[in-house]
């Protein structure tokens, strides 16, 4: 899978994107907002990996890996998850992993492109993320895209000693 936009292009996972991959789902600064408590084995990964072929239709998410334009740098990911085709909605996540690379339009860019192929090509009546009401940028990123907030789980996510609410956004075509 291949889509084109501007300056960046979204693509399928791939072997060589292991070590990416591991950095990202190992990155402790992450957990909070993927909901992980351990960490993931390079093995754990390249099974991952190996499963990735399959379509959204069978693992009910899609994973694509953000790219360079110009230069094929690797820049994040960006996740379509619990796809429910017989309401014709998913989930949203994206990460761009480095900071030199953000507020740069990269994540505006991906999540356009991936709003694009729900509805064109996915025929998705909806989607959803769930942000903490902390975190300013990724507010910013999905109200810009056109995301609601509809709603505030109440001490939703467990961080260290405290709890944090999580909004809800939605994004009806």
């Amino acid at each position: 899978m291949f889509i084109q936009g501007d300056n960046i292009y979204l693509r399928a996972l791939e072997p060589e994107d292991l070590s990416f991959i591991y950095e990202i789902e190992n990155d402790m600064k992450l957990w909070e907002v993927s909901n992980t408590q351990t960490p993931y084995s390079r093995f754990l990964i390249r099974q991952y990996l190996e499963n990735a072929h399959q379509d959204i239709y069978e693992a009910k998410q899609l994973r694509l890996v953000i790219c360079d334009s110009v230069t094929d740098k690797v820049l994040g990911l960006i996740d379509l998850f619990d796809y429910d085709p017989k309401n014709n909605r998913a989930g949203v996540g994206i990460v761009v992993q480095y900071a030199e690379d953000r507020n740069k339009g990269i994540g505006t860019a991906a999540l356009a492109m991936i709003v694009d192929y729900g509805v064109n090509y996915l025929h998705l009546n909806q989607l959803y993320a769930n942000v903490a009401v902390d975190n300013k940028a990724s507010i910013a990123l999905f109200e810009q895209a056109g995301f609601e907030l509809v709603g505030i789980k109440k001490a939703w996510t467990r961080v260290g000693n405290t709890y944090k609410d999580e909004g809800l956004y939605q994004l009806i075509y």
